[in-house]
């Protein structure tokens, strides 16, 4: 079995002038082009991590091969990112890219939003998609109704992706009101702190959470 060194040698320096690896990420970029495949189950080209989900295309400015590799190896390999032909340096790229696996969760989430809108129109729901896009982030109560709704039409969506505010106190006693089984639904959404308030108010964590 061969080694993550040489796997990751194994793939780059055939499509790259240089010999050594440090010479040979030298002449590789970021391209700008990310692909969501919606589930992590692809591969990266690079150093073959699998259960990937976002691909990010860099290429060889001498040898113009492409690879899509995860967004770590970009920062681990320091591939190089530009922003508006400035080369950023290690923490600049590094929040460029979460950037822009942000940018594509939101769009999921207002894509998922929309067509479950049209897939049962109801003031609810049509609140709900306004709400998230003019706010970036649903109430718990939005969530709940959200995700229950979304999973009843067995449509595409990844509930970590959604935002669910806790910043306004009714958001947080609709939280702490709200009956445990519903909590557990939107249980995904929220994030540590906010898991750490619910269970402050009583409730209880699924045993297995998505």
């Amino acid at each position: 079995m061969s080694t993550y060194p040489q796997r990751v040698a194994d793939n780059i320096l055939p499509l790259s002038v240089a010999g050594t690896l440090p010479e040979a990420f030298k002449e590789w970029y970021f391209t700008e082009n990310v692909q969501d495949h919606e589930l992590a189950d692809e591969e990266c080209e690079l150093c073959n991590q699998e259960h990937v989900r976002y691909h990010f295309e860099i290429k060889n400015r001498n040898t113009n091969h492409h690879l899509r590799v995860g967004s770590s190896c970009i920062l681990k390999f320091q591939i190089q990112v530009f922003e508006n032909d400035k080369l950023l340096d290690a923490k600049s790229s590094k929040r460029k890219l979460e950037q822009i696996k942000n940018k594509i969760r939101l769009d999921s989430c207002i894509e998922a939003l929309k067509r479950l809108s049209m897939k049962e129109p109801n003031d609810i729901l049509k609140n709900a998609l306004e709400f998230y896009l003019k706010n970036k982030y649903l109430t718990p109560k939005f969530a709940f109704v959200v995700f229950w709704r979304l999973s009843n039409h067995q449509i595409e969506h990844s509930p970590s992706f959604f935002k669910v505010s806790l910043k306004k106190d009714k958001y947080k006693k609709d939280l702490m009101q709200m009956p445990l089984n519903h909590v557990h639904v939107i249980w995904s959404a929220l994030s540590s702190v906010q898991r750490e308030k619910a269970i402050k108010y009583g409730h209880t964590p699924p045993n297995s959470v998505q």
